[in-house]
């Protein structure tokens, strides 16, 4: 069984002079951009060296540091340097990173814990709807979508009592706009943000319906570009977090035929980087582990929306990236000693991309059908929800909790 195992790891893991053959070439015309990637090519390489070295005595490598993880994540729940004084508008956030962070590693808070959360997001829920970025601030649409996700991630009575549906509905209605975008919340920017924001609390929540988000879905299909990517508003630069936030709303709306699939496709596959294995986030930009989830998890809802056209001729045994690279890059380059994740090799580990490097992670361990687990079970992490990016069973809860409470209303 352990020879069987060991060949299924050098089966599954790039070699290192495998890797090498992909580095980037400057044609001897650099520019800052060249620059830069090289730079960056020169720490990924060493980690990648390094670990070629460990694979010839160490065969279980590489390994999820779990126990590190969970670590660093509880301390984070409860205490942050004062460098990150900034985040003071962003608590719901890092309730939903730890919080969603610690389900994917089947780490979930004791119900003490959970409790103490639910009452603090509690905190930050205004009396006119929707939550602020902390107690007594402004309600606003992201800190909203992380409020709902980190309580649905929660999953009990308590933090799903929290959600005031009836002053979240009037709240999504303040912000909404004529032409079917949204604002972030009164008087404030509109992006693609919103829509995506508002459409994944309204399904989550039981609060959505057609009247709410007429129009939004041409405003979106406004927002892809000649490249094929989404920008966070027409006429702006494709980028990875605003087109998971496009295509994830255009499937919430049950209107992913209205852009072109083609070509969309198309941006995503070339975003993943051929050397590191991991994602860019724009064209021509530097790899970051975060984007193991936006842009992973776009091209997994694509590659759905086209296995539900045509079942029998799409492969859903494996996505339309390299799975097993994206893992490599995230478990050999991205892991800090002292747990958390990175954005890349020579960075400091941080709530935010310790939750979007697990959930590309798990998207990249599993496909429509089976598995592709670098290593083997050790690193499997929980399944997640690739609209909501919550665990899929924390989704399945929350929506009949809601549906059942809708149920009971009418």
């Amino acid at each position: 069984m352990e020879d069987l195992e060991s060949e299924n790891i050098r089966v599954i893991i790039r070699s290192y002079e495998s890797i090498l053959k992909e580095r980037f070439n400057d044609e001897d015309f650099p520019t800052i951009t060249s620059h830069e990637q090289l730079k960056v090519e020169r720490t990924v390489d060493h980690c990648y060296s390094l670990f070629s070295e460990r694979l010839k005595v160490d065969l279980e490598a590489p390994t999820l540091n779990r126990y590190m993880h969970e670590m660093y994540l509880k301390v984070s729940l409860s205490s942050l340097p004062t460098s990150l004084q900034s985040y003071d508008a962003s608590r719901p956030w890092l309730c939903y990173w730890i919080v969603h962070s610690l389900q994917l590693l089947n780490q979930p808070l004791s119900p003490g814990d959970s409790s103490i959360v639910a009452q603090f997001l509690a905190r930050c829920q205004s009396p006119e709807g929707g939550f602020g970025g902390g107690p007594g601030q402004i309600p606003h649409l992201a800190s909203t979508y992380a409020a709902v996700n980190a309580l649905c991630s929660l999953s009990t009575e308590e933090a799903f009592r929290v959600i005031n549906r009836e002053t979240l509905e009037r709240f999504l209605w303040s912000v909404r706009r004529p032409d079917g975008s949204f604002a972030v919340h009164v008087g404030g920017e509109v992006d693609l943000r919103g829509v995506y924001c508002a459409a994944a609390v309204a399904k989550l929540t039981g609060t959505f319906s057609e009247a709410l988000f007429d129009g939004s879905a041409y405003w979106i299909v406004r927002c892809q570009t000649y490249e094929g990517g989404f920008s966070s508003t027409p006429g702006s630069e494709a980028h990875g977090g605003y087109v998971f936030c496009g295509i994830a709303a255009l499937l919430l709306l049950e209107k992913q035929h209205m852009c072109d699939l083609k070509a969309l496709l198309r941006w995503l596959v070339n975003r993943q980087m051929r050397f590191e294995g991991g994602f860019q986030g724009r064209t021509n930009k530097l790899v970051d582990s975060c984007y193991s989830f936006w842009q992973g998890c776009s091209l997994a809802l694509v590659h759905q929306i086209l296995a539900s056209e045509d079942p029998l001729t799409v492969n859903t045994d494996r996505w339309l990236f390299h799975q097993e690279a994206l893992q490599e890059y995230i478990l050999v380059c991205c892991q800090a000693p002292k747990g958390g994740l990175l954005d890349k090799p020579d960075k400091r580990p941080d709530a935010y991309h310790t939750c979007y490097s697990l959930s590309g992670l798990s998207l990249a361990q599993h496909p429509k059908t089976g598995s592709s687990i670098v290593v083997g079970e050790r690193n499997e992490l929980v399944l997640i929800h690739p609209v909501f990016n919550i665990t899929q069973n924390a989704a399945l809860l929350a929506s009949r909790y809601f549906y059942n409470l809708s149920s009971a209303q009418s």
